[in-house]
């Protein structure tokens, strides 16, 4: 589950795939889809103290307590697994997913361009009025979705998806008005603007909320270079104040919005219970990455990578003194990570603290072992379907969305 997280002090201050001149989409399967070898790395020597620091005691706002979820179709579980499966239902290329604040409701978005409400009591689905008409093109349509930290009071709502033509697209992300009852989304305002430019892949546009700022992951559209160019906002994440405004004490004057750059494709953006920003981040040819985000690092793309080019054309590894905010875990063979969620709950006791990813071309969950800032080790459960999005129930369960059409909403309970 997303957590909005309320410091009673200051905040501490804490996004990956294309190879050559035309390179395959990020999504794609290229990657091997075997267990991929993987690199926990050590911290980098450049990190500020603070960087490392526990942040002051959070508080979280979460659904009500009486949250309940129908039964679902039970289905096999990985062998080994410690856990059960469960099916509530298939979708249309699902893309994302939030529990709603204050509700019994899961909000799902799908790429073509519906939002579904589904009642969690029932299993009842309806379609929200409202919702913008993407450009679905490739890797473009509609996106995440991330209630406002005032949600439970106006119905704020975030949602990102792509805009444009065949000519020229970008990722936009907006901020509306959901009516649960009503299931209509109204008042939709773009706030931030990724900047556009040709291609069908590497938007990216995940969200996340903190201190009542918000994060976006904007890929570089497969485009290499800009990621290395604070003239753009392409491979970086951006800092806004939830009105879309850059954000006071980002940390380049030149780019006012930027917090972080040298980012390929971030399709997982999540805060842990300690104030520390993760993102997952698909490389090209190997080199997946789980990064921890820190204000105003350069993480390498495309100047250093622990993979290769689609054509084999040797990057250079991340390496000390050479600049770049290195991986804190890594994966090669590639596995794809389409999604990110810190587990915080207390039905799996064992796991909270730790990351878990939806592997794409890799078809599993993923969990990262999490002490800290370090990254120690990883399980991997194979789930046979592409895994788009993850996300913790309000119960602690933990919620699946397969990639694709036909995709199906899993429940994983112990």
């Amino acid at each position: 589950m997303r957590r909005f997280l309320t410091l009673a002090s200051a905040s501490l201050l804490l996004t990956a795939c294309s190879g050559g001149d035309t390179p395959p989409p990020a999504d794609s399967s290229l990657a091997e889809t075997t267990a991929a070898t993987t690199t926990a790395a050590a911290p980098s020597p450049s990190q500020s103290p603070d960087a490392e620091s526990a942040a002051p005691e959070a508080t979280t706002q979460s659904p009500d307590a009486d949250f309940t979820t129908a039964p679902g179709e039970p289905v096999d579980a990985p062998d080994g697994a410690p856990f059960s499966v469960a099916s509530h239902g298939e979708f249309d290329e699902p893309w994302a997913m939030t529990f709603l604040p204050g509700t019994n409701l899961l909000l799902i978005s799908e790429k073509p361009g519906r939002l579904l409400l589904r009642d969690q009591g029932t299993g009842e689905l309806r379609e929200v009025s409202g919702a913008p008409e993407p450009h679905v093109a490739g890797q473009g349509g509609l996106g995440d979705v991330l209630p406002a930290p005032s949600f439970r009071e106006d119905g704020g709502l975030y949602l990102s998806w792509v805009r444009g033509d065949d000519r020229q697209s970008g990722a936009v992300v907006a901020r509306g008005t959901l009516d649960v009852d009503a299931a209509a989304l109204t008042d939709v305002e773009i706030i931030w603007e990724q900047d556009p430019t040709d291609g069908r892949g590497h938007f990216s546009h995940r969200l996340a909320i903190r201190d009542d700022l918000l994060y976006i992951t904007s890929g570089d559209r497969q485009k290499f270079d800009p990621a290395q160019d604070l003239g753009n906002n392409l491979g970086t994440i951006v800092r806004l104040t939830l009105d879309g405004e850059p954000a006071d004490g980002n940390p380049f004057p030149e780019a006012p919005e930027v917090f972080t750059f040298g980012h390929r494709n971030g399709l997982g953006l999540e805060f842990d219970a300690n104030g520390n920003l993760w993102e997952s981040e698909m490389g090209p040819k190997g080199g997946d990455e789980l990064n921890l985000i820190r204000a105003g690092m350069n993480y390498g793309w495309p100047e250093a990578s622990n993979g290769s080019h689609y054509d084999g054309a040797d990057i250079p590894n991340h390496a000390d003194g050479d600049g770049f905010e290195p991986p804190r875990f890594g994966w090669t063979p590639s596995v794809s990570p389409g999604s990110l969620m810190i587990y915080q709950g207390d039905l799996f006791p064992e796991w909270t603290g730790d990351a878990f990813l939806g592997a794409l071309s890799g078809e599993a969950l993923i969990r990262v072992d999490l002490e800290g800032t370090d990254a120690v080790g990883e399980e991997q459960w194979p789930m046979g379907k592409r895994i788009r999005a993850v996300e913790e129930g309000p119960d602690g369960s933990i919620w699946l969305l397969e990639d694709k059409v036909n995709g199906r909403l899993l429940q994983l309970t112990p």
